[in-house]
């Protein structure tokens, strides 16, 4: 599934795209969905959107975005992942000087619960 090109609404007001959605990596739990986000506005340091604004603007995407996708996507995934980036990057690449940002959730009762990643 690749991204699209509407901003998506966040808590923070920081725009928000969609990069892809990657469904054939298994994660630490099993079935895992990968919901990649680029948000130019994240930042390692100083300035821009900080981890726990974002961290609340991840567990939105997941929420209100991801969730409701599932039934797209397949078979109901154990874990879903959303990651934030400063600017689009292939997946599993590394990018030192790129700004990323991860959160795993559990879907417990049609809610995404947060998991230690």
């Amino acid at each position: 599934m690749t991204g699209e090109d509407a901003t998506i609404p966040v808590p923070s007001g920081q725009p928000v795209t969609l990069q892809d959605v990657i469904w054939n990596a298994p994660g630490p739990e099993g079935l895992t969905l990968r919901f990649r986000f680029v948000a130019p506005q994240i930042a390692r340091e100083g300035g821009g959107v900080d981890f726990d604004t974002a961290a609340a603007d991840m567990l939105d995407l997941c929420q209100n975005y991801a969730l409701q996708r599932l039934s797209e996507t397949g078979p109901v995934p154990n874990q879903i992942i959303i990651s934030l980036s400063d600017v689009a990057l292939p997946f599993g690449e590394a990018a030192p000087d790129a700004t990323q940002f991860f959160e795993a959730f559990s879907i417990v009762d049609g809610q995404c619960v947060w998991d230690i990643y």
